[in-house]
């Protein structure tokens, strides 16, 4: 049995806003968790997206687990080479996720490959996580990335015209040689091992990537493994 919308006031949310900020999904996955109906206020089934639930309700659950609002946690880590942006591996034991408090449960933004370190924001928090994520907001990333052969100049300008990906054009934003195997590169598209393959395009083998930058985030002098704890206020798109 579907359970009647709530009525508006200005303490309601929509539910999957209320699923995102609780971190059990995004807003777009709470929306295929309400359709599917696995989604219980008060025992009872509610499957219209367009429900409004208080921003503190407290029956709410998922799966038939309950729904427990906790409160919001930021983690800037530098992520070591070797970890991977999961909650889960069965085939690597070196989660981002074991190098945070176990409680309460985050998640990371985005992600930076196995073979990759540098800047990763950690958090429970649905609706940054979608903020950070989404490709409308163009959240700028910047990389230091280590190559095996010498660079030309040439490098600036080709990719900054762009190369070609299977998901269409890849461009970088902006980019600096810092020395005769090094550059800095700053990208918004944040695809699947994009710089690396992006160099690979030109020919060049990355031989180290460190993600310095996201958006007004500084990796600055970060031991590597560590995190430090930040506060909503000091991430700003």
């Amino acid at each position: 049995m579907a359970l009647k919308m709530k009525q508006n006031n200005k303490n309601s949310i929509r539910l999957a806003k209320f699923l995102a900020e609780a971190g059990i999904a995004s807003r777009r996955k709470s929306e295929e968790l309400i359709k599917a109906g696995q989604v219980k206020i008060a025992g009872e089934v509610v499957d219209n997206v367009a429900t409004n639930v208080l921003a503190d309700q407290d029956n709410i659950s998922v799966d038939n687990k309950k729904v427990i609002i906790e409160p919001k946690v930021y983690y800037l880590l530098n992520k070591p080479v070797g970890y991977i942006s999961s909650l889960s591996d069965p085939h690597n034991d070196k989660l981002v996720v074991d190098l945070v408090p176990e409680k309460p449960r985050v998640v990371p933004v985005g992600r930076l490959d196995m073979d990759s370190s540098g800047l990763l924001l950690l958090t429970n928090d649905g609706e940054l996580t979608h903020q950070l994520t989404h490709p409308k907001f163009e959240v700028s990333k910047t990389y230091i990335a280590t190559v095996n052969n010498a660079l030309d100049k040439s490098i600036i300008s080709n990719l900054k015209k762009g190369v070609m990906l299977e998901e269409g054009l890849a461009k970088a934003d902006k980019v600096k040689i810092l020395d005769k195997n090094r550059l800095e590169i700053v990208i918004h598209q944040g695809w699947n091992r994009q710089i690396r393959r992006m160099l690979g395009a030109e020919g060049l083998r990355v031989t180290e990537l460190v993600r310095i930058a996201e958006g007004k985030l500084k990796l600055d002098d970060l031991p590597s493994g560590e995190y430090k704890i930040l506060n909503k206020t000091d991430i700003k798109l």
